[in-house]
């Protein structure tokens, strides 16, 4: 299939999944950048609704980035643990939170170069924070849910998040890209699982390549 055949048939994916899930939107509860910042970091390799059950605690004890960088490490790991890997995390936030004073003034930047430049954030998280919290979208975050419904509607056939995200920006037009996000991610969770998916009830399945075929 052509480019331009495939960019057309990938815009018209988007229309209807919009359509489904018109109030798709990132799940995690924040009150600021430098929160969403936070709870990003917590959600690698955990659930939305877990990190969303222990950020009340978090950032009600240490609400700003410099209450969070003067943290020590057991009491942040204490609060964080059950988001799994929260060892790493911890040293992440407190390390990304003393980052923030020193070279933003304790502020999250507002360009990727800058943002990759905190410790734990990668790619995913940087597009998440600037779509998220600023509506700048420089790329697209890509989890495990926008990966997997990417490759199975044939917008990719790679593994490789960063190429992913590169493919999926030549489908899309820029505006788009925060919404792709939302939308992906909501029909992996309600429709499109890993397991099993509900082709049956799935509002693109006919304009789906894998439809029907995976168990």
């Amino acid at each position: 299939m052509k480019k331009e055949d495939r960019a057309k048939k990938a815009r018209l994916v988007l229309k209807k999944l919009i359509q489904a899930y018109p109030d798709a939107r990132c799940a995690l509860n924040f009150h600021s950048p430098e929160e969403l910042l936070v709870a990003t970091i917590l959600s690698a390799q955990c659930t939305d609704m877990m990190v969303n059950r222990v950020t009340p605690e978090l950032f009600e004890r240490y609400p700003v980035p410099e209450k969070m960088a003067e943290a020590p490490l057991r009491h942040l790991e204490r609060i964080i643990r059950p988001c799994g890997y929260y060892r790493q995390k911890a040293r992440y936030i407190k390390e990304s939170c003393r980052k923030l004073i020193e070279s933003f003034g304790g502020k999250v930047p507002k360009t990727i170069e800058e943002l990759l430049q905190l410790p734990g954030v990668a790619r995913k998280t940087a597009n998440v924070v600037l779509s998220v919290a600023f509506g700048i979208n420089e790329g697209i975050a890509v989890d495990t849910h926008v990966s997997r419904i990417a490759r199975r509607l044939g917008f990719t056939k790679e593994k490789n998040p960063e190429r992913i995200e590169r493919e999926l920006m030549s489908l899309f037009p820029r505006k788009d890209w925060g919404k792709l996000t939302d939308v992906l991610i909501a029909h992996g969770k309600a429709v499109c699982k890993a397991r099993r998916p509900d082709c049956a009830h799935c509002p693109v399945k006919r304009l789906c390549p894998s439809a029907f075929s995976v168990s």
